[in-house]
């Protein structure tokens, strides 16, 4: 009879608690509607002011108010324009941060639409127009809409949430420091200490209401590279009495193209070497006597990373050396590989799929795009994915890409970035499998797998300037060296 009660009680606590559940959200979820003609007011207005990396002294300004408005604890100035907004739950339980995004990019919008930005900036000493070309005013309106969800539901949340608006992900100007890098460095990961953190991408090529995300290596690591060419200036109508660096340099470009098509193993990962800008010569019948060229390195692979910085040393010099030519490369690394955590992605697909449904959250294959929050990705665990703002039954292939001046973003469905954060906030838990992705972990794991001496320096754990993905787990640069080091 005890045992028939017991039972009793116990089934009817599960039903209750799961009622409680089913309430919560309908609640979250009805919220996070009725706050979307706001978080599109809110997106507008951004579009149309927007502000260079490091300059978003308006859009942090913007964004503080609104913080403070809704009753959060808000430090400004972190990492130049930074924004963090706090918010304690009603119960105990782990800290969690959410990231946007807040700078635009020096390109002249060309849509037509009534809030287009027509904004004007100071970039490498060019004027050049500012536009929110990469859909990082939707970031913050998202953001902001799920921190003002959220407050409204203070009593229900398990632990602290930690609101990060970062600034320059799209890179500081020259000769400064910015981005998630900097933050990281002042210590926005460990005041309060998170447990883990979650951002959001728009996508202009990925219908309005979806969820696009992939586990593990998501995003590629991206370099910049810089190649100064150097000949022997002449009159352009007798070549032969110069050394051409403009025919060089186009030689080298060639070059490149030729390390990604047959030099690199694609079926192991991608590979991608873009020049993006060329500056030589100041007159027509002039060749001159030096040009400069920059662009991208993009790869997902530790390894294959290291390997292409050294075949563009190689082929740029001796391309240059068969002109009669000198050439000069320079390589920085801006961001690391994007890295979802397995057992973290896993764990959260459920809240994903309760917010907007399961046949609207789909896997898709890495992108070679990158991005700073990688960064983050090194002190807790992580998860990126991406939210869908391309118009209903609009062909991908005729969205306009990011960073033009036609991108475009439908912002009828942006509800579904704040339910996505607001539902992973209320569900999640930190559990044992979780807590164990540290550092120490990452060690021992590494110690099981009796990497020697001479592994390292094959392996080149060692030399290596970035995040190093080995045998399904990602490992940072000092756990690397500690073990060589021991070995």
């Amino acid at each position: 009879m005890m045992r028939k009660l017991l039972s009793i009680v116990l089934l009817s606590v599960l039903l209750a608690t799961s009622a409680f559940a089913n309430v919560v959200d309908s609640e979250v979820n009805t919220a996070a509607e009725l706050v979307l003609p706001k978080v599109v007011e809110w997106r507008r207005h951004l579009h149309q002011y927007p502000e260079l990396s490091n300059r978003e002294v308006k859009t942090a300004k913007f964004v503080e108010e609104h913080l403070r408005r809704i009753g959060l604890e808000v430090r400004t100035g972190v990492a130049k324009t930074g924004v963090i907004g706090i918010l304690k739950g009603g119960q105990t339980g782990p800290t969690i941060g959410l990231r946007a995004d807040m700078d635009a990019l020096p390109v002249t919008e060309r849509n037509s639409l009534s809030f287009a930005s027509k904004e004007k900036s100071e970039y490498n000493g060019q004027t050049v127009g500012v536009m929110h070309a990469c859909g990082h005013d939707t970031h913050v309106a998202m953001l902001l809409g799920a921190a003002e969800v959220l407050a409204g539901m203070r009593d229900k949340i398990k632990g602290t949430v930690v609101f990060i608006f970062q600034p320059a992900e799209e890179g500081a100007p020259a000769g400064e420091e910015g981005g998630a890098k900097l933050m990281v460095k002042e210590g926005v990961m460990d005041n309060p200490k998170i447990d883990a953190i979650f951002g959001i991408h728009i996508n202009s090529q990925t219908e309005i209401g979806k969820i696009k995300y992939k586990s593990g290596a998501a995003m590629a690591a991206a370099d910049w590279f810089t190649i100064k060419v150097k000949g022997k200036q002449t009159h352009g109508s007798q070549p032969w009495s110069g050394v051409d660096p403009i025919a060089t340099a186009s030689q080298i470009i060639q070059g490149l193209q030729m390390i990604v098509s047959r030099q690199s193993e694609l079926t192991k990962a991608p590979v991608v070497i873009s020049v993006g800008k060329i500056n030589g010569g100041v007159r027509e019948n002039i060749i001159p006597e030096e040009m400069t060229m920059a662009g991208t390195i993009r790869t997902l692979d530790a390894q294959m990373q290291k390997d292409v910085h050294e075949k563009i040393k190689l082929t740029v010099q001796k391309i240059a050396e068969s002109m009669g030519a000198t050439a000069e490369v320079t390589i920085e690394t801006k961001t690391l590989v994007t890295y979802n955590t397995p057992e973290l992605v896993k764990k959260m697909l459920p809240s994903l799929e309760k917010a907007i449904g399961k046949e609207n959250v789909v896997e898709d294959v890495w992108t070679t795009g990158a991005e700073d929050f990688s960064y983050f990705g090194e002190k807790a665990p992580s998860f990126f994915f991406f939210v869908g703002g391309m118009p209903k039954g609009k062909n991908p292939k005729d969205a306009a890409a990011h960073h033009t001046p036609d991108f475009f973003i439908d912002d009828s469905r942006l509800d579904v970035g704040v339910k996505a954060f607001a539902n992973i906030v209320l569900d999640f838990k930190m559990d044992g499998k979780l807590a164990k992705i540290s550092r120490e972990n990452n060690f021992a794991e590494l110690q099981n797998k009796e990497i020697s001496v001479q592994n390292c320096r094959q392996s080149n754990f060692y030399e290596s300037p970035f995040q190093t993905f080995r045998f399904g787990v990602l490992f940072e640069n000092d756990v690397i060296r500690q073990l060589c080091d021991k070995s």
